[in-house]
């Protein structure tokens, strides 16, 4: 509603980011250094105070505010934060008809309730495309009967060091020579297990046949540099195989295209042309 008013009057759509870290930080910069028809409005974080040094270097001073002053400042806000603060940072947006791109999507599973919030008052959650490739061919495929959707991943074992499934299981990585799979199942369940690493898997899922039927294995592989996922789909309308070997931030959990990916959604918003749906 907030966006449609704004974008009647001509301005540009207020953008808040929930979430200073890395990828944060890379959309606040891309905003402040231009994106047609987008402005960054306000940002949150967990510390203001070292979040307003960080966005010393922006050319347009924004205000740094706690999560629950942000609704009013912004008709989009972009989560970048801890995955436990989505309902908080969510749900005044939905309530006021407004958008929320979801970078935890792991999270939207505990929280199916977001999506009903967001069909009662006319907002929109955003999952973009974040680390991975092919989303809009799963999505176009699951317009069809898609059979069978498996994903690989594959990560550095910095980049998995400390999940929950890990230490509940005991099971130890740090001096592993060789690949080891440390799971295999679901979605839904690698998003209790692993809630700062397999944000992917989940859209994946929801792009496809679901979380439940979606599998999954996770691998720790010492060898490896870059974070890499391997999708294979059948569909009555396609068979494909996909693999993206993506560059970490300095976050290891995290790549660098995730936030490029957030980037182009935004300047999808206002452009003349928009290639992909």
């Amino acid at each position: 509603m907030s966006d449609a008013r704004n974008e009647a009057v001509g301005g540009p759509r207020r953008v808040a980011i929930a979430g200073l870290g890395a990828v944060g930080l890379r959309v606040a910069e891309a905003l402040d250094e231009g994106l047609p028809g987008c402005a960054l409005a306000a940002v949150s974080a967990n510390d203001l105070t070292r979040a307003s040094a960080r966005l010393g270097r922006l050319r347009t001073p924004v205000p740094v505010v706690p999560i629950d002053e942000l609704e009013p400042l912004a008709d989009i806000v972009v989560e970048c934060a801890p995955a436990s603060l989505l309902p908080a940072i969510a749900e005044p947006f939905l309530k006021a008809g407004k958008t929320v791109v979801v970078l935890s999507s792991g999270a939207l599973l505990a929280n199916e309730a977001l999506v009903e919030l967001a069909r009662a008052h006319g907002g929109q959650i955003v999952v973009p495309t974040g680390a991975l490739l092919g989303l809009d061919a799963v999505t176009a495929a699951a317009e069809g009967e898609i059979r069978s959707v498996r994903m690989v991943t594959r990560k550095p074992v910095k980049g998995l060091a400390g999940a929950p499934y890990l230490v509940e299981n005991g099971i130890a990585i740090d001096d592993i020579a060789e690949p080891l799979r440390i799971f295999k199942g679901t979605p839904r369940e690698a998003a209790v297990g692993f809630p700062a690493n397999l944000n992917v898997a989940v859209a994946l899922s929801l792009a496809g046949v679901g979380p439940d039927r979606t599998t999954l294995e996770i691998w720790a592989d010492p060898a490896l540099t870059l974070n890499t996922h391997h999708v294979e789909v059948e569909a009555d309308s396609a068979t494909f195989r996909m693999t993206i070997e993506n560059v970490p931030t300095d976050n290891p959990k995290t790549g660098r295209i995730t936030a490029l990916s957030v980037i182009a959604y935004l300047r999808k918003l206002g452009a003349p042309l928009r290639v992909g749906s």
